[in-house]
């Protein structure tokens, strides 16, 4: 009731005139079912219970303005309108809607303080290996033409398919020994392929190879098996496409696996943008859902465009070390007029590492001049530019051979036993960014000030208690962010409640054994 009094409606019918027809009127009022999408995340209600609760609960009755004695909607209707949000790209209307409120209202403003985090997300399917994996997308193909053209099917399948594809693959037992597991490997490729050659051939009707399900077996099929002397061949480990390509599962190929220190998943990655003044409630302003393998590095530039686009960037942003680089740190400051406070990575140099030597910090560089100069005051002979993996545009600078054989420090600059001296930096405005950065960040003042950021980890672990954040409810990429979506809007609601009820934040819990040290 709260949320009714403070908040009002929230949404309009106008909002959302575009996702139908021009003609007829709408069977339910879509501000209605945006609002029980929020209050639905809120409770982590399923569909089935948050279309109970509008006929059982009075509160939701007096949110949503119904008549005590009113029927509520069926709960289909709430899968139907994510899905109209998703066709016409409408979904972030659900939570920019109630930040315009609050920008209204004094409660969000630009050029703040804010803070980004990212944890994975597992995606709603069973993890399989490879091998149960290719199973159950012949199995899924089969499934999916059976139910479009089952007499062409009948036509085109051997007998033993319905013994060997007829149940679920995990209700089979694997074969332990390699020998066994290598034959069903390519008994399977062998039946794929014999299917896949069915459905491309001239003679069958050409809309088949474009079902999903087929065209999902296909790349599947590219990936784990070879085609050699017309012989289906499984691949060895060490020759399947990296994760990011690498299909984990038919049923969604969005879905990839990744590892992050000891946390290995199959799903996506959600990035959580929120702000962090003082004096106002905390609020998440912006969500990107990405695939599990995509890096942190490759979102910053990403969330601060959308943040410019919605003409909320903040004066300061405070990211984790993932998010951090000199490219960042250049283009964050010339291009968005964004502190990025965070820490960059430590100088991977050996001399830098040991805390002896000279590693770039002893060279003297002269931009203009295209020349460096060595602790023992040798120039440089060769300036060349060169791309990296990673960084474009990377400068290699190498000394001359002569001066660095017979230099007598020779032993605390290259563990090289003939070739000269090298540096490889990177351009002058983002190599001077990440000096100055490793420097500040060894200040007290600069630690006092990233204190802020830890706060992004309560907010994950909210979202991750309360609103189950890491588990998607949906199939595929797109779904699963209409749900990070709406989870962030009613994370927002909670917490302005929370906000005007004048509950406080939670500080860090402590132990009562661990108390007795402060």
């Amino acid at each position: 009731m709260h949320l009714r009094d403070a908040l009002g409606a929230i949404y309009r019918d106008e909002q959302f005139a575009a996702l139908y027809p021009a003609g007829g009127q709408f069977a339910e009022q879509p501000w209605r079912i945006a609002l029980v999408l929020v209050m639905q995340y809120m409770e982590n209600y399923t569909d089935r219970q948050a279309a109970e609760a509008m006929t059982t609960r009075i509160d939701w009755k007096y949110v949503l303005s119904l008549e005590l004695t009113d029927p509520g909607f069926d709960f289909s209707v709430l899968s139907e309108f994510r899905q109209r949000l998703l066709v016409s790209g409408q979904e972030e209307q659900i939570l920019s809607t109630l930040l315009q409120i609050c920008r209204e209202r004094g409660w969000l403003k630009e050029r703040g303080k804010q803070r980004t985090d990212s944890t994975h997300v597992l995606a709603a399917i069973r993890t399989m290996n490879r091998l149960e994996c290719v199973g159950e997308t012949l199995r899924a193909a089969l499934n999916s033409l059976a139910a479009v053209v089952p007499d062409w099917v009948r036509a085109c399948v051997p007998v033993e398919w319905y013994e060997r594809y007829g149940a679920r693959i995990e209700d089979f037992r694997i074969p332990r020994e390699a020998s066994k597991r290598q034959a069903l490997a390519e008994q399977t490729g062998a039946d794929g392929w014999a299917l896949l050659t069915a459905a491309y051939a001239s003679s069958a009707p050409p809309w088949l190879r474009e079902i999903p399900a087929v065209e999902v077996l296909r790349r599947v099929w590219v990936q784990q098996f070879t085609l050699m002397q017309e012989q289906v061949v499984w691949r060895s480990d060490d020759n399947i496409p990296p994760a990011s390509v690498l299909i984990s599962s038919p049923y969604d190929p969005d879905a990839h696996m990744s590892i992050k220190r000891s946390t290995v998943w199959t799903g996506y990655k959600v990035h959580l943008t929120e702000t962090c003044d003082e004096d106002l409630p905390h609020l998440l302003i912006h969500v990107e859902t990405t695939p599990a393998t995509t890096q942190d590095m490759e979102m910053t530039g990403t969330i601060h465009h959308a943040l410019a686009a919605k003409q909320l960037l903040p004066a300061e942003h405070a990211m984790d070390t993932g998010y951090v680089d000199g490219d960042h740190i250049v283009t964050s400051q010339h291009t968005y007029g964004v502190d990025l406070l965070g820490p960059v990575t430590s100088s991977p140099s050996w001399q830098a590492r040991a805390g002896q030597g000279f590693d770039h910090t002893g060279f003297t560089i002269n931009w203009q001049a295209k020349q460096a100069t060595c602790p023992q005051g040798k120039i440089s002979r060769k300036w060349t530019l060169k791309q990296d993996r990673t960084v474009s545009g990377v400068i290699r600078i190498q000394f001359g051979k002569q001066d660095c054989l017979m230099c007598p420090c020779r032993s605390q600059c290259t563990t090289a036993r003939t070739n000269p001296r090298q540096l490889v930096v990177r351009p002058q405005a983002q190599f001077e960014a990440i000096q100055a950065a490793r420097q500040r960040q060894q200040t007290q003042e600069f630690k006092e000030r990233y204190a802020i950021r830890a706060g992004i980890e309560g907010t994950i672990s909210q979202g991750v208690r309360a609103f189950d954040l890491r588990r998607s409810r949906y199939i595929g990429l797109t779904k699963t962010h209409l749900q990070h979506v709406i989870t962030a809007t009613a994370i927002n609601v909670s917490r302005l409640l929370a906000w005007m009820m004048g509950i406080p934040l939670d500080g860090t819990r402590v132990s009562r054994f661990a108390a007795l040290a402060l």
